[in-house]
């Protein structure tokens, strides 16, 4: 007889593992925290917070209304208005002045000439003329009823210091751009920014209370060298605050803001009618901007701050990162400030860095063709027809052509890339030139008013394309220099404007030939430039370098997933 069978065991609780293995770990015990990597520029910037950037954002836009006043209001300051020689006696009717002066001829073809403007007949007879010694009379209809020109008779044999005063002010501009760029880099961004104001503030009021002409032309100088390092810094600073996808964006709504700043100004000289009133009205809200050096306001550029070497700032930065706090808590990078370094600048290595020195170049070169030529759209219909248009159509037209420029980059460079929008903008300038010269005699008014607008709008366009360009593409270690360099040459360009207007508009087709000529070079040598749209900011020379232009001839790859298998075929 069998024995039944025995049931079938129970399932055994699963053995303890063996000793060998680690066994899991409980709640007590913890894994080392992984190390923490040196913050990038990128990484510094996000640790400001979304609110806190963008209030810095907004704060290094609104100086740029208040700067237009004093970097655009030279027009007004040196527009001439028609004058005689003043006659004895109450304002003389015209009868009288067409027996008390002179009849002279035009100096340009289609202009039938008029009244002496500087002469006068002797004793009221016509026995001999002679120079007015009485002073002038004006008669002012356009722009300040009272500027430097009516106020201290800068006309006839005075007339010279308009051009010299034209003249050291793009040089005060070239000046600022150079030397305050410099410092940008090697002091920081925050400390030149609040010298600048400091200064402009200061000059803006000493020129407020000229009392002669040539001290006026100092301070003017001194005040556009000033004004330009505010502009200069707040750009470079603005752009770097900015993520990639915000750069463009950002520096259209600055562009816009000095528009508009531009518009004001025409209607603060309207209501003002003195000179004086429309450069306090500029320079005075500028102390206002002095609070960005209270601790806490506006904080030094992150990203300079990867270069100073502050090591009490960037272990605070990554004290406060490891933390875990809030957005809201990172408000502040450089609140405990340590003795300053500067950024080691290696210059055998700048003077080997040849793409950097190769892009300076051509953003240098294509600045000066594009600043250059737009004085001659905006004067070619009084050069060629002898009728110059109003004062306030130029005015109108050359600002309303900034506006539209900026809302056309804004539009376009970052679907096309800025390699691709400034080629053609300087292909059109370079058309609209060459249509202008080549058919002068067969086009109507309104064919060379069409041709102009769009080579003053194309030019436009170049030229501030040019700036976003360079600040785009030169590292961190020399923005300021690169983005100075760039400006100071379009002031190169735009020094031909007051040369021009000192021998009267003489020679106008060759100067328009010359740069019409430059231009198509230009567009050969915009083919040798990077692209860096969507692209981080270069931190170092080394980073600087590997901004090179993407090779004609290679094929344009997808993005491959990292989870998809590699077809072997391929």
């Amino acid at each position: 007889m069998t024995s039944p069978e025995s049931p079938l065991p129970s399932p055994s609780p699963c053995l303890p593992p063996p000793s060998s293995l680690p066994s899991s770990p409980t709640p007590s015990s913890s894994l080392p925290p992984p190390p923490s990597l040196p913050p990038t520029g990128e990484v510094m910037v996000l640790a400001l917070g979304r609110k806190k950037q963008r209030m810095l954002i907004g704060l290094s836009i609104l100086p740029n209304l208040f700067l237009a006043f004093l970097l655009s209001s030279d027009a007004l300051l040196t527009l001439t208005s028609p004058h005689h020689c003043r006659l004895p006696g109450p304002l003389p009717a015209a009868q009288i002045l067409n027996t008390s002066l002179p009849w002279e001829k035009g100096g340009r073809v289609g202009d039938s000439g008029g009244l002496s403007q500087c002469k006068q007949y002797i004793n009221g007879t016509q026995s001999g003329v002679e120079n007015c010694e009485a002073g002038w009379d004006y008669n002012v209809t356009e722009g300040l009823r009272i500027n430097i020109v009516t106020e201290w008779d800068l006309v006839c044999g005075q007339y010279w210091l308009v051009p010299v005063e034209e003249v050291s002010f793009i040089l005060g501009v070239l000046t600022g751009c150079l030397g305050l760029g410099f410092a940008a880099d090697r002091l920081g961004r925050l400390k030149t920014l609040l010298t600048s104001l400091t200064l402009s503030v200061v000059f803006g009021v000493l020129v407020c209370v000229s009392t002669a002409p040539q001290f006026f032309i100092v301070m003017r100088f001194c005040l556009a060298a000033a004004s330009a390092g505010v502009y200069l810094t707040l750009y470079i600073t603005r752009l770097e605050l900015c993520d990639p996808s915000l750069r463009l964006l950002v520096t259209m709504v600055a562009g816009l803001t000095t528009v508009a700043g531009e518009l004001l100004l025409l209607g603060f000289a309207l209501c003002y009618q003195s000179w004086r009133g429309l450069l306090g009205t500029g320079a005075a809200p500028l102390s206002l901007f002095l609070t960005y050096g209270i601790p806490g306001v506006f904080p030094e550029s992150p990203r300079w701050l990867l270069l100073s070497e502050r090591s009490a700032d960037l272990n605070s930065f990554t004290e406060r990162r490891d933390r875990g706090r809030d957005d809201e808590s990172f408000t502040e990078l450089d609140s405990e400030r340590s003795p300053s370094t500067r950024p080691h600048l290696s210059f055998p290595e700048l003077v080997h860095s040849r793409n950097i020195w190769k892009n300076i170049c051509v953003l240098g070169f294509t600045s000066f063709i594009s600043h250059g030529i737009s004085h001659c759209y905006s004067s070619f219909r009084a050069d060629v027809r002898g009728t110059a248009p109003s004062f306030y159509w130029t005015y109108l037209l050359s600002v309303c052509a900034g506006g539209g420029a900026w809302l056309l980059l804004w539009a376009t460079v970052n679907r096309c890339g800025r390699r691709g929008i400034l080629l053609l903008a300087m292909t059109m300038t370079g058309l609209a030139s060459l249509i202008l010269l080549g058919l002068m005699e067969y086009l109507s008014e309104a064919a060379i008013t069409v041709f102009s607008v769009m080579g003053l709008f194309s030019s436009q366009a170049a030229a501030s394309l040019c700036v976003l360009f360079t600040a785009e593409i030169m590292p961190t270690m020399i923005r300021g220099i690169g983005v100075g360099t760039v400006l100071a040459l379009g002031c190169v360009g735009r020094l031909t404007s007051p040369l021009m207007d000192l021998r009267n508009h003489y020679g106008y087709f060759l100067h328009h030939v010359v740069y019409s000529s430059l231009a198509l070079l230009a567009v050969l040598s915009i083919l040798l430039l990077p692209e860096s749209k969507r692209k981080p900011l270069p931190q170092t020379l080394a980073d600087g370098e590997q901004y090179r232009r993407p090779s004609l001839g290679r094929r344009r790859r997808d993005n491959v997933p990292l989870l998809a298998t590699p077809n072997p075929e391929t």
